[in-house]
């Protein structure tokens, strides 16, 4: 099974149990009149929309590249995730009218024990539905399925809050507890919109991505090749759960072509063992100058024109720059 097989299984499961759970819910307000389980619901039906949303992004993402998208369809993942935490926002802005409101004039609750073990039965299945969907989206690399999973973490949390209120509004019989918790937990889930919609943001710019730079150059200076003299002009752009890098590598001048690419598909292999299939390269191979001796590790240079003087360690900062490295930066 594929990597984005396995986003639409683990999604099209979240998309039904979302649809179970808006109904329990639903049911739990029913029963006990509770504005903070109201609120649990509501964010639910966001749940539900976000839920066949994302799982028609990863339809979407999951076909191959075509003449009208040589890059694929993976960005659609940036924009299902942004409008997934669009509605997570205005969700949390709905409790926090609803919340209020009911603060000021609070409405009477009833079967409050029952109401409360609805709710925590959907407290603990959303918890291992979104632990299950950010490990699956972090392995494949899919903004989308972590989205998913954030959204249900974050609805874990905020029902566990409401549990613990409404269960101190049955031992106390504050009324006012109820919406207090409703207001206290739609700040969560305002901030858990913003992080959504900040990350999925930040895809749809191909803004830099600071820690997959870091893994991608860990790694390189880890299988570092002797005739890798140096490594500049780094971009690595997300389609999805597909990376895109290119790259200029500098080899020894006097490689030919077959030799060069033996070079390149060395640091194609250890790219994708570390990262996987799901990743494109496009390197540059750059002949190496004579101030490139002063770098260049290789002892068996027969045409050599200065000494050695000092290795280049390969950093997020200067892998990115567009030139090559000498011996002064």
């Amino acid at each position: 099974m594929t990597a984005g097989q396995q986003n639409i299984r683990v999604q099209t499961w979240v998309a039904a149990f979302s649809t179970v759970l808006l109904f329990t819910k639903l049911s739990a307000y029913w029963l006990t009149g509770s504005v903070a389980i109201l609120t649990d619901a509501l964010e639910s039906i966001v749940n539900v929309v976000a839920g066949f949303l994302g799982l028609y992004s990863l339809h979407l993402s999951a076909k191959p590249r075509d003449a009208d998208h040589p890059y694929g369809h993976g960005k659609v993942e940036f924009l299902s995730a942004a409008v997934e935490g669009s509605l997570i926002f205005m969700a949390g802005l709905m409790i926090i009218y609803q919340a209020i409101k009911n603060l000021i004039e609070p409405d009477t609750i009833h079967q409050l024990d029952t109401g409360m073990l609805l709710i925590a039965a959907t407290a603990i299945i959303n918890m291992v539905m979104g632990w299950w969907c950010i490990r699956t989206g972090k392995r494949n690399k899919s903004l989308a399925l972590e989205a998913s999973g954030r959204h249900l973490m974050s609805d874990t949390y905020s029902t566990l809050g409401i549990l613990a209120g409404l269960i101190l509004l049955y031992l106390t019989g504050w009324i006012w507890v109820d919406s207090i918790v409703a207001i206290i937990f739609s700040l969560v889930i305002l901030f858990t919109g913003y992080k959504i919609i900040r990350s999925s943001l930040a895809g749809i710019m191909d803004e830099r991505d600071h820690d997959l730079l870091h893994q991608m150059v860990m790694l390189l200076n880890r299988k570092r090749s002797v005739n890798w003299i140096d490594l500049h002009n780094v971009r690595i752009i997300k389609y999805g759960s597909t990376l895109h890098l290119d790259c200029h590598l500098t080899v020894p001048w006097y490689l030919n072509v077959h030799e060069a690419h033996t070079e390149i598909d060395k640091l194609a292999g250890s790219v994708r063992q570390e990262f996987g299939e799901s990743l494109e390269l496009f390197v540059h191979s750059d002949g190496c100058l004579d101030f490139s001796c002063r770098i260049c590790t290789k002892k068996d240079c027969a045409v050599r024109k200065h000494a050695f003087e000092k290795r280049i360690e390969w950093t997020v900062e200067n892998i990115v720059q567009d030139k090559k490295h000498e011996v002064n930066t």
